[in-house]
């Protein structure tokens, strides 16, 4: 387990430090979206350094944002009773294929309720080794609107161009209330992205790429993404949750009861899959904040819950979606 050692210096500089290496830049704009994707990929954490290098001042709010999330896990100052989130899907479409179905939608809906509330069916999965730190983090979502548009465009990238009317994509709407869902094909490999609590209203919300959205079957193209558990990694970001590895080598996620992974994960390891870091620990690879399989990943921790309840507190960044 880790310790949390967060001083407002250290936080300053977790967010100032840029990674150009591991910038998507080679994403473009209109690169041909791959036939299958076997890999996870989510760029949340690439867009969050692109936003605080054209606007460096995000930096500071997000620190801020930071210290007042660790206040509130210390204090237990976090939301008392259950947040209904509204969510509104807006869906950029090409081809037929592309308009995503209503009943697809709604099944995005009804995994994120069971995802998020702890009534999956694989949340008793047998040999999980971190069965004690299992948590319910009590937030549920209803559809609130699907807002459709018919587009030229073969992919959208990870610029929010979906989110702005002037690149033909869709504005937000009352994103301080409703939690945006942009549903496009985005290319590059990526399955989907978030933004991080201290963005733009603007840009606020979560992409996925329509293929990966909502439940398909096993034997679709989407597999073995096909459980709209993309959905769930983004809106853990979205909820201020880091990837598990930090990403860095054995990186800190800012919570103290996950353990420390050298990188993500690929695929559904074996029970019993340790990190390489220091001490070797148990790896929490059925974590949704890693990039393992949609039918691997099953929980999210107790920290975890604490520190996503922590936006929604009041004077918290997302304390408008209490009302």
């Amino acid at each position: 387990m880790k310790k949390l050692l967060l001083t407002a210096s250290v936080v300053f500089f977790m967010f100032s430090c840029q990674k150009d290496e591991n910038v998507a830049s080679d994403i473009q704009q209109d690169a041909t979206p791959s036939a299958s994707i076997t890999h996870k990929s989510c760029a949340s954490q690439e867009v969050l350094e692109r936003q605080i290098k054209e606007n460096p001042a995000l930096a500071s709010k997000m620190a801020e944002i930071e210290r007042f999330t660790q206040n509130a896990i210390s204090t237990g100052r976090i939301v008392n009773g259950k947040i209904e989130i509204p969510v509104v899907f807006n869906v950029l479409y090409r081809t037929t294929t592309e308009n995503v179905s209503l009943a697809r939608l709604q099944s995005q809906i009804d995994v994120l309720n069971k995802d998020f509330n702890a009534l999956n069916s694989d949340y008793n999965t047998a040999n999980n080794p971190y069965s004690s730190v299992r948590a319910n983090v009590g937030i549920t979502f209803v559809l609130d609107q699907v807002i459709r548009k018919s587009t030229t465009k073969t992919s959208w990238g990870t610029n929010d161009a979906m989110k702005k009317t002037a690149s033909g994509g869709l504005a937000p709407t009352s994103p301080t209330t409703k939690l945006n869902f942009w549903v496009c094909t985005i290319g590059g490999g990526i399955l989907g992205y978030a933004q991080f609590p201290g963005g733009s209203s603007t840009t606020d919300g979560v992409v996925c790429d329509g293929k990966y959205t909502g439940v398909t079957s096993s034997t679709s193209s989407s597999y073995p993404f096909n459980l709209g558990r993309t959905a769930t990694h983004e809106v853990g970001h979205w909820m201020n949750l880091r990837h598990i590895w930090g990403d860095a080598t054995c990186g800190s996620d800012l919570v103290s009861d996950t353990p420390v992974h050298n990188a993500a994960n690929g695929g559904v390891p074996a029970v019993g899959h340790r990190s390489t870091c220091s001490g070797a620990p148990l790896e929490m690879y059925m974590n949704y904040m890693d990039y393992t399989d949609d039918r691997g990943m099953y929980m999210f921790s107790l920290g975890q819950k604490t520190r996503a309840n922590a936006v929604f507190a009041v004077g918290g960044s997302r304390a408008s979606f209490r009302l």
